[in-house]
Protein backbone atom coordinates (compact mmCIF):
# COMPACT_ATOMS: atom_id res chain seq x y z
CA UNK A 1 0.00 0.00 0.00
CA UNK A 2 3.03 2.27 0.81
CA UNK A 3 4.41 1.77 -2.64
CA UNK A 4 1.18 2.53 -4.67
CA UNK A 5 0.54 5.12 -2.55
CA UNK A 6 3.40 6.99 -3.39
CA UNK A 7 3.14 6.49 -7.43
CA UNK A 8 -0.58 6.31 -7.67
CA UNK A 9 -3.12 6.74 -5.20
CA UNK A 10 -2.42 9.05 -2.59
CA UNK A 11 -5.71 7.96 -0.51
CA UNK A 12 -4.29 4.84 -0.26
CA UNK A 13 -1.64 5.68 2.24
CA UNK A 14 -3.46 6.99 4.67
CA UNK A 15 -4.87 3.31 5.55
CA UNK A 16 -1.40 2.44 6.63
CA UNK A 17 -1.34 4.98 9.92
CA UNK A 18 -4.87 2.67 11.53
CA UNK A 19 -3.60 -0.32 10.34
CA UNK A 20 0.02 -0.14 11.99
CA UNK A 21 -1.52 1.57 15.27
CA UNK A 22 -3.76 -1.20 15.45
CA UNK A 23 -1.04 -3.76 14.99
CA UNK A 24 1.44 -2.26 17.63
CA UNK A 25 -1.08 -1.20 20.13
CA UNK A 26 1.19 -1.26 22.78
CA UNK A 27 3.65 1.53 20.99
CA UNK A 28 2.07 3.30 18.68
CA UNK A 29 5.17 5.57 19.03
CA UNK A 30 6.83 2.15 17.63
CA UNK A 31 4.48 1.91 14.62
CA UNK A 32 4.91 5.79 13.22
CA UNK A 33 8.42 4.76 13.30
CA UNK A 34 8.35 1.70 11.38
CA UNK A 35 6.33 3.13 8.49
CA UNK A 36 8.67 6.23 8.62
CA UNK A 37 11.44 4.58 6.84
CA UNK A 38 8.86 2.81 4.41
CA UNK A 39 7.47 5.93 3.19
CA UNK A 40 11.34 7.39 2.74
CA UNK A 41 11.85 4.50 0.41
CA UNK A 42 8.78 4.33 -1.32
CA UNK A 43 9.62 7.87 -2.07
CA UNK A 44 12.73 7.08 -4.22
CA UNK A 45 10.72 4.70 -6.34
CA UNK A 46 7.83 7.90 -6.90
CA UNK A 47 10.77 10.23 -7.36
CA UNK A 48 12.73 8.29 -10.17
CA UNK A 49 9.59 8.05 -12.16
CA UNK A 50 7.83 11.39 -11.59
CA UNK A 51 10.23 13.68 -11.33
CA UNK A 52 10.55 15.16 -14.34
CA UNK A 53 6.51 16.26 -13.80
CA UNK A 54 7.32 18.33 -10.23
CA UNK A 55 6.19 21.77 -9.98
CA UNK A 56 8.91 23.56 -7.10
CA UNK A 57 6.65 26.76 -6.88
CA UNK A 58 4.13 24.84 -5.01
CA UNK A 59 6.70 22.63 -2.78
CA UNK A 60 8.88 25.93 -1.97
CA UNK A 61 6.05 27.81 -1.15
CA UNK A 62 5.11 25.17 2.08
CA UNK A 63 8.21 23.62 2.63
CA UNK A 64 9.35 26.30 5.39
CA UNK A 65 5.78 25.92 7.19
CA UNK A 66 5.77 22.50 6.90
CA UNK A 67 9.26 22.21 8.22
CA UNK A 68 8.07 23.95 10.98
CA UNK A 69 5.39 22.09 12.18
CA UNK A 70 7.87 18.70 12.31
CA UNK A 71 10.52 21.34 14.35
CA UNK A 72 7.19 22.16 16.91
CA UNK A 73 5.47 18.35 16.99
CA UNK A 74 9.22 17.12 17.57
CA UNK A 75 9.65 18.84 20.63
CA UNK A 76 6.18 18.05 22.23
CA UNK A 77 6.76 14.90 21.74
CA UNK A 78 9.69 14.93 23.37
CA UNK A 79 8.66 16.55 26.27
CA UNK A 80 6.45 13.75 26.99
CA UNK A 81 3.59 16.33 25.82
CA UNK A 82 2.58 13.89 23.32
CA UNK A 83 2.91 10.63 24.16
CA UNK A 84 2.18 6.69 23.38
CA UNK A 85 -1.05 7.14 25.79
CA UNK A 86 -2.51 9.76 23.42
CA UNK A 87 -1.00 9.11 20.19
CA UNK A 88 -3.73 6.32 18.93
CA UNK A 89 -6.67 8.58 19.80
CA UNK A 90 -4.71 11.32 18.40
CA UNK A 91 -3.53 9.24 15.11
CA UNK A 92 -7.87 8.52 14.88
CA UNK A 93 -8.88 12.42 15.34
CA UNK A 94 -6.25 13.37 12.80
CA UNK A 95 -7.47 10.69 9.89
CA UNK A 96 -10.87 11.48 10.84
CA UNK A 97 -10.51 15.43 10.61
CA UNK A 98 -8.57 15.04 7.39
CA UNK A 99 -11.37 12.86 5.96
CA UNK A 100 -13.85 15.17 6.72
CA UNK A 101 -12.27 17.84 4.55
CA UNK A 102 -11.63 15.95 1.61
CA UNK A 103 -15.26 15.65 1.91
CA UNK A 104 -16.18 19.24 2.09
CA UNK A 105 -13.85 20.42 -0.83
CA UNK A 106 -15.33 17.61 -3.21
CA UNK A 107 -18.75 18.18 -2.34
CA UNK A 108 -18.20 22.49 -2.92
CA UNK A 109 -16.19 21.24 -6.19
CA UNK A 110 -13.82 23.91 -6.11
CA UNK A 111 -10.75 23.33 -7.59
CA UNK A 112 -8.90 26.65 -7.41
CA UNK A 113 -8.18 28.76 -4.25
CA UNK A 114 -6.20 32.37 -4.24
CA UNK A 115 -2.55 31.61 -4.19
CA UNK A 116 -2.43 33.25 -1.19
CA UNK A 117 0.97 33.15 1.78
CA UNK A 118 -1.86 32.30 4.37
CA UNK A 119 -3.20 29.26 2.39
CA UNK A 120 0.36 28.27 1.99
CA UNK A 121 1.50 28.78 5.36
CA UNK A 122 -2.17 26.87 7.30
CA UNK A 123 -1.65 23.56 4.99
CA UNK A 124 2.17 23.57 4.94
CA UNK A 125 2.39 24.03 8.80
CA UNK A 126 -0.83 21.34 9.18
CA UNK A 127 1.15 18.81 6.99
CA UNK A 128 4.34 19.41 8.98
CA UNK A 129 2.36 18.73 12.22
CA UNK A 130 0.52 15.61 10.84
CA UNK A 131 3.38 14.08 9.38
CA UNK A 132 5.36 14.63 12.49
CA UNK A 133 3.03 13.09 14.21
CA UNK A 134 1.23 10.67 12.42
CA UNK A 135 3.04 10.28 9.04
CA UNK A 136 -0.51 11.30 8.34
CA UNK A 137 0.13 14.91 5.80
CA UNK A 138 -0.76 12.85 3.13
CA UNK A 139 -4.55 13.91 2.15
CA UNK A 140 -3.21 17.91 3.32
CA UNK A 141 -0.90 17.72 0.60
CA UNK A 142 -3.95 16.25 -1.83
CA UNK A 143 -6.09 19.18 -0.82
CA UNK A 144 -3.47 21.64 -1.11
CA UNK A 145 -1.97 20.49 -4.56
CA UNK A 146 -5.85 19.46 -5.82
CA UNK A 147 -6.38 23.68 -4.92
CA UNK A 148 -3.20 24.32 -7.25
CA UNK A 149 -5.23 22.60 -10.21
CA UNK A 150 -2.25 20.48 -11.45
CA UNK A 151 -2.48 17.87 -13.80
CA UNK A 152 -2.33 14.16 -12.94
CA UNK A 153 0.81 13.62 -13.86
CA UNK A 154 2.26 17.11 -11.96
CA UNK A 155 0.63 16.35 -8.78
CA UNK A 156 1.99 13.32 -8.41
CA UNK A 157 5.70 14.61 -9.46
CA UNK A 158 4.69 17.53 -7.42
CA UNK A 159 3.51 15.52 -4.26
CA UNK A 160 6.56 12.64 -4.54
CA UNK A 161 9.66 15.29 -4.37
CA UNK A 162 7.89 17.27 -1.87
CA UNK A 163 7.60 14.17 0.51
CA UNK A 164 10.75 12.78 -0.39
CA UNK A 165 12.29 16.17 1.18
CA UNK A 166 10.19 15.53 4.59
CA UNK A 167 10.37 12.42 5.22
CA UNK A 168 13.98 12.41 4.82
CA UNK A 169 14.07 15.30 6.71
CA UNK A 170 12.23 13.81 9.53
CA UNK A 171 14.22 11.23 10.15
CA UNK A 172 16.99 12.56 12.64
CA UNK A 173 14.04 13.66 14.83
CA UNK A 174 12.81 10.35 14.94
CA UNK A 175 15.99 8.95 16.20
CA UNK A 176 15.78 12.04 18.46
CA UNK A 177 12.88 10.70 19.95
CA UNK A 178 13.48 7.33 19.91
CA UNK A 179 10.97 5.85 17.56
CA UNK A 180 13.63 4.89 15.02
CA UNK A 181 16.29 2.86 16.54
CA UNK A 182 19.29 0.17 15.09
CA UNK A 183 16.47 -2.67 15.84
CA UNK A 184 13.57 -1.12 14.32
CA UNK A 185 15.51 -0.16 10.34
CA UNK A 186 15.33 -4.07 10.00
CA UNK A 187 12.03 -4.70 9.44
CA UNK A 188 11.91 -2.15 7.02
CA UNK A 189 14.42 -3.02 5.04
CA UNK A 190 13.27 -6.90 4.68
CA UNK A 191 9.75 -5.07 3.23
CA UNK A 192 11.58 -3.20 0.68
CA UNK A 193 11.25 -5.40 -2.33
CA UNK A 194 7.31 -4.93 -1.52
CA UNK A 195 7.34 -1.35 -1.56
CA UNK A 196 9.40 -1.66 -4.89
CA UNK A 197 6.71 -3.97 -6.34
CA UNK A 198 4.01 -1.97 -4.94
CA UNK A 199 5.64 1.34 -6.43
CA UNK A 200 5.37 -0.62 -9.70
CA UNK A 201 1.72 -1.81 -9.75
CA UNK A 202 0.67 1.93 -8.61
CA UNK A 203 1.94 3.19 -12.19
CA UNK A 204 -0.03 0.47 -13.96
CA UNK A 205 -3.22 1.23 -11.57
CA UNK A 206 -3.21 4.58 -12.31
CA UNK A 207 -3.31 4.33 -16.05
CA UNK A 208 -6.07 1.56 -15.06
CA UNK A 209 -8.20 2.22 -12.29
CA UNK A 210 -11.03 4.94 -12.45
CA UNK A 211 -9.55 6.75 -9.28
CA UNK A 212 -12.57 8.59 -7.89
CA UNK A 213 -14.54 5.27 -6.38
CA UNK A 214 -11.40 3.34 -5.93
CA UNK A 215 -10.49 6.61 -3.49
CA UNK A 216 -13.86 6.35 -2.19
CA UNK A 217 -13.79 3.30 -1.31
CA UNK A 218 -10.38 3.86 0.59
CA UNK A 219 -12.17 7.14 2.60
CA UNK A 220 -14.46 4.54 4.13
CA UNK A 221 -11.82 1.91 5.18
CA UNK A 222 -9.99 4.44 6.73
CA UNK A 223 -12.30 6.43 8.60
CA UNK A 224 -13.69 2.39 9.90
CA UNK A 225 -10.19 1.76 10.73
CA UNK A 226 -10.07 5.47 12.26
CA UNK A 227 -13.14 4.95 14.79
CA UNK A 228 -12.12 1.65 15.54
CA UNK A 229 -8.41 3.44 17.02
CA UNK A 230 -10.58 5.92 19.12
CA UNK A 231 -12.91 3.56 20.25
CA UNK A 232 -10.44 0.55 21.16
Amino acid sequence: MTGISKTALPGIGILVVPVMANAFSDNVLLSTGLVLPMLAAADIFAVAYYHHHAQWKYILRVMPWAIAGIILASVLIKCGAINNGIMKPLIGIIVLAILAVRWLWQRKEQHNLPNSKIFAAVMGLMAGITTQTANAAGPIMVIYLLAMGLEKQGFIGTSAWYFLILNWFKIPFFFWEGRITASSVLPDLLVLPSIGLGAWLGIILLKNIPQRWFNIILQLLAAAAAVKLLVS
